[in-house]
């Protein structure tokens, strides 16, 4: 897998990759932008967006899998300078439900590409869920305790409370369950490339293993 990331990320783009790609470039842009304009707090949530943009790309997801990372990663990273989450009506929910299911797969996939669970399409649609819960709790336990910290030792104008992390981390298991029901066709149709040039579509058809493979 590590082999791959580096090749996969730099392939050349097609289809709806193109569209990925630019929203991944105005999320680089953003970086700098938002240290300028909102300071600190704003640069680190936008560099985690960043992140958020380039794994898709170097993991070779299927473009409407991928479009829909960079997108919901980008349209996070502005919420929180541009004050949407305490401003727009039910919008922090939103995201939660949409971005930390969008994650949750994207970890499923990793964790099926290094071998510790089985690929999607291989585990089913129940399993795939389960898990993709677990992980989205997960992420939704890490971002609330970043939120926690950034309110007590960074800015205390970020917002926690009670009622409003239970409402997240309810937000975040809704969000990575559904999309552990959409994983089997989520995972499908990556494409990759091996050390020795070629690009290999992997799990293309019903069944097969979204894992890389390295014999190809």
């Amino acid at each position: 897998m590590i082999a791959t990331l580096g090749l996969t990320f730099l392939r050349r783009p097609h289809g709806a990759v193109w569209i990925a790609d630019v929203l991944r470039f105005v999320t680089l842009v953003s970086v700098p932008v938002a240290l300028i304009g909102w300071g600190a707090v704003a640069f680190a949530v936008m560099a985690l967006a960043l992140l958020g943009a380039v794994v898709p790309r170097m993991l070779g997801l299927r473009p409407t899998f991928d479009v829909a990372v960079v997108l919901l990663s980008l349209v996070a990273g502005w919420s929180s300078p541009l004050d949407w989450y305490t401003t727009v009506f039910l919008w922090d929910k939103v995201v939660h439900v949409v971005l930390v299911g969008l994650l949750a797969g994207l970890v499923y996939v990793i964790a099926s590409d290094v071998g510790v669970v089985a690929s999607a399409p291989r585990a089913g649609v129940l399993l795939s869920a389960l898990v993709a819960l677990a992980a989205g709790m997960a992420i939704g336990a890490v971002w609330e305790i970043g939120e926690w910290l950034g309110h007590n030792f960074v800015d205390d104008t970020i917002y926690v409370g009670y009622d409003d992390t239970i409402g997240d981390l309810a937000a975040d298991g809704l969000g990575a369950l559904l999309a552990g029901f959409a994983l089997p066709w989520l995972s499908r149709e990556r494409r990759v490339v091996r050390p020795d040039g070629a690009a290999r579509a992997v799990g293309s058809r019903r069944g097969q293993g979204a894992a890389l493979d390295p014999r190809g």
